[in-house]
């Protein structure tokens, strides 16, 4: 994390924030989401049916793929002196462009879209989040994540 004075954040509206680390997606992951979930859908767990359709194997949910972005943005994340904590403020925009097959590698790309001061302690931050997948050209998905940071008054 890097930290940054609040006079100076506006600096960095429209910076790539760079790229998370590899994260591989295997069939144990799918299977515990599906038992969290309810999805039991068969493109997510049965390798011999999903292998004969245009996926040719299982993918990961979509819904599995967003949630782990979360776990791909504190190493790109731009702090405010004096933060305390960072919130889930939720998002403008989804869009899932393409899927994951099992067994591919993803990794999050973070931009910082804008921030906007809420109160003199909260303060919103938009990021557009990119994950991609090794070797393939169309990101798995597109998404504008709103966190709030608290910073002391």
């Amino acid at each position: 994390m890097k930290t940054i004075p609040i006079s100076e954040i506006q600096n960095y509206v429209g910076a790539n924030l760079g790229a998370s680390e590899w994260m591989k997606i295997d069939q144990a992951r799918v299977n515990s989401f599906a038992e969290v979930t309810g999805d039991f859908q068969f493109i997510h767990l049965d390798e011999e049916a999903a292998s004969k359709t245009p996926f040719g194997g299982t993918i990961a949910h979509g819904f599995l793929t967003l949630s782990l972005v979360a776990s791909m943005g504190p190493q790109k994340s731009l702090v405010l002196e004096g933060w305390q904590m960072g919130v889930n403020y939720g998002s403008d925009k989804v869009r899932f462009l393409h899927p994951v097959r099992v067994g591919k590698r993803i990794r999050a790309h973070w931009k910082l879209l804008s921030v906007i001061a809420k109160t003199e302690t909260n303060y919103l931050f938009k990021y557009e989040v990119s994950v991609e997948i090794e070797g393939v050209e169309t990101p798995a998905l597109i998404y504008e994540s709103l966190l709030m940071q608290v910073v002391a008054a």
